[in-house]
């Protein structure tokens, strides 16, 4: 596809981008340069990540995207992958901010999402084509996920992760800032917990950022599915635990193991709980 470019003084230019305190001199894109004129939010994280962290940042995309919040971030692996592909499954928009030319894809396994992207959204960078990824234009990017975006969220991140450099050019940029909590216990969760330690929001219900955003929450969304009896049972097991196992649902719902789990999956399905490392937990 092709590649265009706009300056600074251009009128196309982000507006939101020219207020940070050193803005690209121009940028090359493929896609809709008009999606950066749209309500945005970042949602970024490390490229090591738990499944419950790419969980949340996928989750937190998706219920973005479904409210017509276009959804920024890097195109990376983990997190930032995560959330894009959130945004795609909930019909939303999503801008890639690269640390390369906008002709090379970094990590090429993002491919094929690097082409959805540029067909249904936006890819873009402040570097000509032909420029390679290094340790320096990643950090350098930062500043332009954090500085379209109204605010950032950091999904996940350990003590080192580049996603803790967004998060003070977000600060520093005077954008709204949050983090989800983590497990305590997680080598991939320190960053962002001693964020919320230091004073950042956190993001405990993620449907809390739609509030501060002032939008208003589309009623029936989670809904949408009308719940059997023994799904109505199984769900109401899973949200007074928490955190619960298959063999604690079989015994709390009085039913087979074998059920339970095809139940389960099917509640996957519709959203409403997300399994990882063999337990079960509510999706909202």
């Amino acid at each position: 596809m092709e590649i265009k470019c706009v300056r600074r003084e251009d009128s196309d230019f982000p507006a939101l981008l020219k207020k940070i305190a050193q803005p690209p001199k121009q940028l090359f894109y493929i896609g809709n340069i008009e999606l950066t004129e749209t309500l945005c939010v970042s949602i970024v994280g490390s490229r090591k990540c738990t499944e419950y962290g790419r969980w949340a940042a996928s989750r937190l995309a998706e219920r973005l995207g479904e409210h017509g919040v276009t959804v920024v971030s890097g195109m990376a692996m983990g997190i930032d992958s995560a959330a894009h592909r959130g945004a795609i499954k909930g019909n939303g928009k999503t801008i890639a901010v690269l640390g390369s030319g906008a002709d090379i894809c970094f990590p090429s396994s993002n491919k094929r999402l690097k082409q959805i992207i540029e067909e249904d959204g936006l890819v873009i960078t402040e570097y000509p084509p032909g420029t390679r990824p290094s340790r320096y234009t990643f950090p350098q990017r930062n500043r332009i996920i954090s500085g379209l975006s109204v605010a950032t969220v950091i999904a996940e991140a350990g003590l080192n992760s580049g996603a803790l450099i967004t998060a003070g050019l977000a600060d520093e940029q005077g954008r709204a800032l949050y983090a989800i909590p983590g497990n305590i216990n997680s080598i991939y969760s320190i960053g962002g917990n001693a964020l919320i330690r230091d004073g950042v929001q956190p993001l405990v219900v993620l449907d809390d950022i739609l509030k501060d955003l002032d939008i208003k929450r589309h009623e029936g969304v989670d809904e949408k599915w009308s719940l059997g009896e023994d799904e109505k049972k199984i769900l109401s097991v899973i949200e007074k635990g928490g955190e619960v196992t298959y063999d604690h649902i079989s015994e709390r719902a009085g039913l087979p193991a074998g059920d339970v789990s095809g139940i389960v999956t099917v509640l996957e399905m519709k959203g409403l709980v997300y399994t990882a490392l063999g337990k079960i937990f509510v999706a909202k």
